[in-house]
């Protein structure tokens, strides 16, 4: 009896096993997250936004803005990603690109489609506000007379000056642009500057204040390099292995007015209060990374006031082009993760046209494949206490 009972188990066992073979190949195939390209087959601007009250890192796919931490989450969640730490500001993103980079290229691809607006990690570009994407670079350059064509109205432009006599402020002592054609940009060094990035940096639609009693602020757009890599002593081949991406800058410029000092020991101009104007860095409102720049040395840029243009040029008009800008400072200094170096600006500005910015002017700059920096131009608030 024994034996029979026991060997009904093992029937009923058997029996058992059978029957849940055969369930199993008749049920459906169970469900597995589709494989998501880390590869940058999507192209991504970043960005620092603000939206729904909180400062984010963001990733502007089109006319969608996407948080970076919300999107990375809804992945792991619902694509079954592996975790993956980000950083949550730009210049740390930067820093770590080359693993983030990845997840940053899954995100998009996911997200390339359009992504869901009722999803929270996702806005309307026009819903947020662009500040600018990094706050702030340990180090902001920027180029002087670096377009031919500026520079040859640079040198008219003091021609100008000299024939106006004492009624003209005091300009830039000595500048030759007669020399342009002689440049050999493999031999020869630009003239950079620096401006102060923490007093400066303010992002797209933020407004510039003109100080009180100056009467000579300028326009110039730039295009501008953002370091990836920390860069010491390289080459021009190997420049641009550094850079990680491409913005826009505005480098506001003070073109003169009543003298700060009767007497002074230095001829010429002083750099610092005529380039290191608080507020004067309008910066934006993206970053492109340089993966999903076709050609940095063939980009337009076209400066309006108002509408109208005023600079319209190809960054192939570049004396001294990024990867001869990324060498020469490296030369001098180390550069790091973030830093950006504004590239020059075209023809047409102001000095050269002897107009100036007045309060109630808006300043549009525009890049190619990046995007629009706007500034609008107001009185410096308070500006009844008087001249500086």
């Amino acid at each position: 009896m024994t034996r029979r009972v026991e060997s009904g188990h093992g029937v009923a066992a058997i029996m058992g096993l059978v029957l849940a073979g055969l369930a199993a190949a008749c049920a459906p195939a169970a469900q597995t997250p589709a494989a998501i390209a880390d590869t940058p087959d999507t192209p991504f601007k970043l960005a620092t936004v603000e939206a729904g009250g909180a400062v984010r890192l963001a990733m502007v796919l089109g006319d969608q803005v996407v948080d970076i931490a919300g999107a990375n989450a809804h992945l792991e969640e619902e694509a079954g990603l592996s975790a993956t730490m980000l950083p949550t500001e730009m210049r740390a993103l930067i820093d770590a690109y080359d693993t983030a980079s990845p997840r940053l290229y899954q995100i998009a691809n996911y997200m390339a489609a359009g992504a869901p607006a009722d999803l929270p990690f996702v806005f309307a570009a026009d819903a947020v506000t662009f500040q600018a994407p990094i706050q702030y670079p340990w180090n902001l350059f920027s180029v002087a007379a670096n377009y031919r064509l500026h520079a040859e109205g640079m040198a008219q432009e003091e021609d100008t000056d000299a024939a106006a006599g004492d009624e003209a402020p005091p300009r830039r002592g000595g500048f030759d642009a007669s020399v342009i054609s002689q440049i050999d940009p493999d031999r020869d060094a630009p003239v950079v500057f620096a401006k102060s990035a923490r007093s400066g940096i303010i992002g797209t639609g933020e407004p510039y204040y003109i100080p009180p009693g100056r009467t000579r602020i300028d326009w110039e757009g730039e295009v501008a390099v953002v370091i990836g890599e920390p860069a010491r002593l390289v080459t021009t081949a190997d420049a641009l292995d550094h850079v990680f991406g491409y913005s826009i800058l505005y480098d506001v410029s003070d073109r003169g007015g009543p003298p700060r000092r009767e007497i002074s020991m230095f001829p010429g101009p002083n750099w610092l209060e005529g380039k290191s104007l608080d507020r004067g860095a309008p910066f934006g409102p993206v970053i492109v990374p340089k993966e999903f720049i076709d050609d940095p040395a063939n980009l337009d840029i076209t400066t309006r006031v108002n509408g109208e243009v005023m600079q319209d040029a190809n960054t192939n008009q570049l004396i001294w082009d990024d990867a001869h800008l990324v060498s020469y400072l490296s030369q001098i200094m180390t550069l790091y993760p973030g830093d950006v170096i504004a590239t020059g600006t075209p023809a047409g500005t102001g000095a050269e046209r002897q107009q100036f910015l007045s309060p109630g002017d808006v300043v549009e700059i525009e890049v190619e494949g990046i995007g629009t920096l706007r500034t609008p131009i107001e009185d410096y608030p308070g500006s009844a206490m008087g001249t500086n």
